[in-house]
């Protein structure tokens, strides 16, 4: 009886999301005396950066992803619920989903982003992004299903709009998506068909602003720009897109006919302001609090991309993983001394630097003053990546994936699965396997 008494009074935590932030303050809570419950409309913990690496058939999901379940499962203070919230219920203090109510005393709110389009939700259609293993699967299989297509195409126009591909954004997931998508095509799949050659894509990547990666050092987005145009990727700056329609972009420079658009050009924050009826920034993020919470809410923190947090230089900081895992680190501590009756000081962001790669062996590095490019920062972004996936085995299917596909440039997940893009028919139309040249 004694130890059911003392769980009942123990304080319930929970926490809404399972992504870097999330699960960092889930694992940070670790045998503290609360009762956690961990909330996800997946069930698994998705390692964002990567996901353009699904995308361009480099890694498969799993490679990338692990359950929930199983990375807390030594967690005995744990729960983890399968479920989709749809508002909260500050007064109650209660997490909303469907009929369910979910009671907390601590709630921790990283429920992320989703694409932004700048007030033209339809371009979402034509012009996919990449924020989910869904999103990433699709836009393998429509890049892949481009090149098989263009095999079969007799008309020449339509052959070109299917080998162009157009990516909006130049931020560190445009480029890593462009300078990818370019070594898809110029290596991996350069003998795969005999009529057309994969090498004569076109991979354009389309910036508004005045350079590329505009987080980094003005020399390194240079280099950025220079090693995408070596792997042949067309670098168009100062271009901002007007229109997006299923055979191509138009912008005030004029017209690209593509059949392949892929969005990387912002985000909206998730709902997490309008449940909490909070004032937020221009893309929804909640404007927190310096000890992460949200306004008129002491027990409800808002993490990750979900939230508003100013930096040293007066600037917000970025939607990164290392801002999301320090915000996690930092909430799982203030809540354990709060518990404890102890005070904590506010968050405070240690900036470890920021890493975006560029194709097989170029990437850009930035740690303070300290600014790579070239060979060297590629391998130090492999180690970082590696590094931070979850689990032994994720790691080392990755240092192997990788390992074989610098080798060989082969891509091991070269499958198109699911419906048809286009179609939405379960199996590709009109389309057929080819053999390399020279095959039998």
């Amino acid at each position: 009886m004694a130890d059911i008494t003392k769980t009942m009074l123990r304080p319930r935590v929970v926490i809404v999301g399972g992504g870097f932030g999330g699960l960092t303050v889930a694992q940070g809570l670790a045998n503290a005396p609360v009762d956690l419950t961990v909330v996800d409309q997946h069930n698994y913990h998705l390692f964002q950066p990567l996901l353009y690496q699904v995308a361009t058939a480099a890694l498969s999901p799993a490679d990338i992803a692990s359950p929930i379940r199983a990375i807390l499962r030594r967690q005995c203070n744990t729960s983890v619920m399968l479920a989709t919230v749809t508002g909260i219920d500050a007064t109650r203090r209660e997490v909303v989903s469907g009929e369910r109510r979910i009671p907390f005393d601590y709630l921790v709110l990283a429920t992320g982003a989703q694409h932004a389009y700048f007030g033209h939700d339809g371009w979402e259609a034509h012009a996919k992004g990449i924020k989910k293993i869904d999103d990433a699967t699709f836009l393998r299989r429509k890049i892949l299903l481009a090149f098989e297509r263009a095999e079969l195409e007799t008309d020449p126009e339509e052959r070109n709009r299917l080998l162009t591909f157009v990516v909006v954004g130049g931020g560190a997931t445009g480029v890593e998506i462009a300078g990818a998508m370019a070594e898809l095509a110029c290596k991996a799949l350069a003998s795969d068909f005999r009529v057309i050659d994969p090498a004569h894509a076109r991979i354009i990547l389309v910036e508004a602003g005045p350079r590329l990666l505009p987080t980094f050092h003005e020399h390194l987005s240079k280099a950025a720009r220079h090693s995408l145009e070596a792997l042949g990727v067309e670098v168009r700056l100062s271009t901002t897109v007007t229109g997006c329609d299923e055979a191509g972009v138009s912008s005030g420079t004029g017209r690209i006919e593509a059949r392949t658009v892929v969005w990387g050009a912002g985000v909206q924050a998730s709902r997490a302001g309008e449940w909490l009826q909070a004032e937020t920034d221009r893309v929804g993020r909640v404007k927190v609090a310096p000890d992460l919470s949200a306004p008129g809410h002491a027990n409800i923190f808002v993490i990750g991309d979900t939230a508003h947090v100013l930096g040293m230089d007066g600037k917000p900081l970025p939607g990164v993983a290392p801002v999301a895992k320090q915000e996690g680190k930092y909430i799982a501590k203030l809540i354990r001394a709060r518990i404890a009756g102890r005070e904590h000081p506010p968050f405070r962001y240690r900036d470890p630097g920021s890493l975006a790669t560029i194709g097989r062996k170029q990437a850009v590095v930035q740690f303070g003053r300290v600014r790579l490019s070239g060979y060297l920062a590629w391998w130090l972004w492999s180690l970082v990546h590696i590094y931070f996936l979850i689990g032994f085995r994720n790691r080392l299917v990755v240092a192997m994936n990788w390992a074989w596909t610098y080798a060989s440039f082969q891509r091991g997940t070269r499958l198109i699965t699911g419906p048809d893009p286009e179609t939405g028919e379960k199996e590709p139309s009109s389309v057929m396997a080819v053999l390399p040249r020279g095959a039998t």
